[in-house]
């Protein structure tokens, strides 16, 4: 049995309970895959990207939805050592990648406030554009249930908000085409298990600030950022109570609006006081 063989199987078998099964919960909860879909599944070089590939390739194969699948990779500027891990990952993974080019990472790398948040902003939309040259009507992303739990503690902490990353999106400037998130229900540490098990070796952040940071010795820039803070504020909480992500993750699905002081909707802001006299 070849090397992909075995990580396919790992997938189906050992890991089916922990993340192929959440894997099909998400993509039948939100409805992310309809019929006649044609999908680009982005890889970034991370551990996330690339489970998602096999995973897609795996639904692609033994589905009962009839699709089709691009995967791109964009290049923004990597290093020729991050290039070839890329480059030997998806061969080793039979993962049929169409890799382009931009000039992304020199774009934002002298950027003082919010690179990381340029940077994604500038990724997505090259992703959208090159998808929709390739006839997709759709990209799938390698967000996981770890990062949507972690996003909405941040907008609480540090933006006065509660707002969720949502498992599908419509593109508001490629019209016709829709940003998917496959892993929505699957744990990071389980990804890691994935990877650890089959001995897969992904990038983690290629970008070249974190690269400067490195080769002066620096703090790692996760280490000091507020995604970070919040991961490790979730770690502690679970040592007391171990259904503290999971509740996160539920609170999503059952807001009570009747309880809700004010929100925002399609550009209008409502207060309870809207309709607090109703009887």
């Amino acid at each position: 049995m070849d090397r992909c063989t075995e990580i396919e199987r790992s997938l189906i078998k050992k890991f089916r309970k922990s993340v192929w099964n959440r894997f099909i919960e998400a993509v039948q909860s939100y409805e992310l895959i309809n019929e006649g879909d044609k999908i680009a599944v982005c890889i970034s070089g991370g551990k996330d990207s690339f489970i998602l590939a096999k995973l897609m390739q795996e639904l692609q194969k033994h589905g009962h939805t009839e699709f089709k699948l691009e995967f791109i990779c964009m290049d923004p500027g990597y290093s020729p050592a991050n290039r070839k891990k890329i480059e030997e990952n998806c061969e080793l993974m039979q993962i049929p990648v169409k890799i382009f080019e931009s000039d992304i990472f020199a774009a934002v790398e002298n950027i003082e406030q919010s690179p990381c948040y340029l940077c994604a902003r500038m990724r997505r939309g090259h992703l959208y554009s090159f998808a929709r040259d390739l006839g997709c009507n759709k990209i799938a992303l390698g967000h996981h249930f770890n990062d949507a739990i972690e996003t909405a503690l941040m907008g609480m902490l540090y933006s006065g908000q509660f707002q969720t990353m949502m498992p599908k999106l419509h593109s508001t400037n490629f019209k016709g085409m829709e940003l998917i998130r496959p892993l929505y229900c699957v744990r990071e540490d389980d990804i890691k298990a994935f990877a650890r098990y089959n001995n897969l070796e992904f990038l983690n952040c290629a970008c070249r600030f974190t690269e400067k940071l490195g080769e002066a010795g620096a703090i790692d820039r996760e280490g000091i950022s507020k995604r970070y803070k919040c991961k490790e504020l979730i770690k502690e909480l679970k040592k007391e109570d171990d259904l503290v992500d999971i509740n996160i993750f539920r609170s999503f699905h059952r807001v009570n609006l009747s309880t809700i002081i004010g929100y925002h909707q399609k550009g209008e802001e409502h207060s309870f006081l809207d309709w607090y006299d109703e009887v």
